[in-house]
């Protein structure tokens, strides 16, 4: 089975006025088509850089990305991906059904073909009653769900996310986090989701990828065993299974050493 996501022996090197940034360093990293891929780590650590190489935003100095077993600049032109950004980016002269559509109008597609589109993802979103307003209409969650609808136009097989939800306030962030949980079950695509927050990455992922401080490093990957991503509910946040993932994330993210690090954290 060709992975979603291949990343070999990456390096990125930034310049500067005073020198080179070394942003990311030796990477390996591999995503299954339809996996739940959490990255988590301290600030500056490349989450970041790591999902721009991905999306083809940015360049590896040394190594590999390939996505769906092409190189990153293909998969960008065959649109194989979507992407999501902490801020919507909504372009505030279109209503959420013009949003939404945006992709397949650039990409040629015939009109009856994108209108068809355009309900689907409204009503997988849940935004059956607004199609017709405009982004300053909208909550931020809600302007949230039409970015992600729109990022699944194409439909992309794989799903790039840069702390989507970090704007939101607590109850709205739980609520897109289910939301998502669904969307990504129901459309099947892979996800890599860039994260603060270690009881969000617990929630969300199969697997939680831990980098180290700048140069980023993937110093552990947490596997979750919390059943599949799929079938989580807001309940699972009083589970005692959850609180232990929290803690092996976090004892991770510390260095804990291996006597202390609970069992299933896998190393990388």
């Amino acid at each position: 089975m060709t992975n979603a996501v291949s990343v070999t022996g990456v390096d990125k090197v930034f310049e500067s006025t005073n020198g080179q940034v070394v942003a990311l360093s030796e990477v390996d990293l591999t995503v299954a088509p339809g996996e739940f891929v959490s990255l988590i780590g301290p600030s500056g650590c490349g989450k970041s850089t790591l999902l721009r190489l991905i999306a083809d935003l940015e360049s590896p100095t040394a190594g590999t990305v390939e996505v769906f077993g092409t190189s990153a600049p293909q998969a960008r032109l065959d649109q194989r991906y979507g992407i999501a950004f902490q801020q919507a980016g909504l372009l505030p002269w279109r209503t959420v059904s013009a949003n939404i559509a945006l992709p397949l109008e650039l990409s040629g597609s015939p009109k009856a073909e994108v209108r068809a589109r355009v309900d689907e993802l409204i009503a997988l979103v849940g935004l059956g009653d607004f199609g017709d307003r405009f982004p300053d209409q909208l909550s931020g969650g809600m302007q949230q769900r039409v970015a992600i609808a729109r990022a699944l136009a194409k439909k992309p097989e794989l799903l790039l996310m840069d702390e989507p939800f970090g704007a939101l306030d607590e109850m709205t962030r739980e609520y897109m986090q289910t939301e998502l949980l669904r969307i990504a079950a129901e459309t099947g695509a892979a996800v890599v989701f860039v994260t603060h927050s270690i009881p969000e990455a617990v929630y969300l992922s199969d697997r939680v990828v831990v980098m180290s401080p700048r140069p980023g490093r993937i110093a552990e990957v947490v596997p979750m065993s919390l059943g599949s991503t799929g079938s989580r509910a807001d309940d699972l946040r009083e589970d005692g299974s959850f609180f232990e993932m929290i803690t092996a994330v976090r004892e991770a993210l510390h260095g804990g050493s291996p006597a202390s690090t609970p069992r299933g954290v896998e190393n990388r």
